[in-house]
């Protein structure tokens, strides 16, 4: 039986990205299913918005943990709701993050999350896709990210519980969720792309003021940095990186996946491309 499945996120200053996300969640949900708050009333609404769910809420002006905890809280309360409203299942994530089921079993990832006998949580293995500074083009932001890039970082930042099926209370940037913990699908992955383009972080650095700019151009971008000098393997290390992040927990993290500070590049496999992100 298909679930009923709602996608929600939050964004500011990010319409590129956001528009990104409501192409992707909206094709595998319906627009009419996306839930948005913006953060500022001055914010633009995607022009492929259509029947999407928009809050445009004033913007206040936050330390940045603060503004997490906040932001969260937001997120947090709408799941609730919408499980009030029917909802079997809600995906809350960034709006540069794109949850996917492996293309090898050729279903959508609507079909996949309503096959699943969920625990509260369900995870994918998180990947930080980044550019290659030496194999790989500036973004052409009119074409998908995955043509373009083909390198990520095995990432436990990213190994988030985005997907819920009841009222729970998500921690900072989904990273966790208070009281349960953790359950790593073998077959769905978590895409972030905050590090996809360079072009793209000077452009959004210059907007913070010239230092933001020299330090970039000085230290690099750490995702960046690791994904085009650091060997790259192939997918047999996705499979060993969900078995460590089930086994191994940071200490001072006890909910949340590690990998022993062990940092691996791989190659991203190349039927990914057709998930469309």
């Amino acid at each position: 039986m298909k679930k009923r499945i709602a996608a929600i996120t939050m964004a500011r200053n990010d319409e590129f990205f956001l528009s990104r996300w409501i192409e992707y969640y909206g094709r595998e949900f319906g627009t009419e299913n996306l839930y948005i708050y913006l953060d500022g009333t001055d914010q633009t609404i995607p022009e492929n918005a259509n029947n999407a769910h928009i809050t445009k809420l004033p913007h206040q002006d936050m330390t940045r943990a603060a503004g997490d905890k906040y932001r969260i809280g937001l997120i947090s309360d709408l799941a609730s709701q919408l499980f009030s409203d029917g909802y079997d299942l809600v995906i809350g994530c960034d709006c540069d993050e794109f949850l996917i089921v492996d293309p090898a079993l050729n279903i959508s990832l609507s079909e996949y999350l309503s096959s699943r006998d969920i625990k509260t949580t369900l995870s994918g293995l998180g990947l930080d896709v980044g550019q290659h500074m030496t194999h790989e083009e500036p973004l052409d932001t009119s074409k998908p990210f995955l043509p373009q890039r083909s390198y990520a970082l095995l990432s436990t930042r990213y190994t988030k519980p985005v997907v819920i099926n009841k009222p729970v209370s998500w921690g900072s940037g989904f990273h966790s969720i208070r009281g349960h913990n953790f359950h790593i699908d073998p077959n769905l992955y978590l895409l972030h792309f905050g590090a996809v383009d360079m072009d793209m972080l000077v452009t959004k650095a210059a907007s913070r003021g010239p230092d933001w700019v020299n330090h970039l151009r000085r230290r690099g971008n750490g995702t960046i940095n690791d994904v085009t000098n650091r060997p790259a393997y192939g997918e047999r290390w996705l499979k060993i990186a969900r078995i460590m992040q089930r086994i191994f927990r940071p200490i001072y993290a006890l909910d949340k996946p590690g990998m022993l500070r062990i940092k691996r590049i791989v190659k991203i496999p190349t039927r990914f491309i057709k998930s469309g992100v």
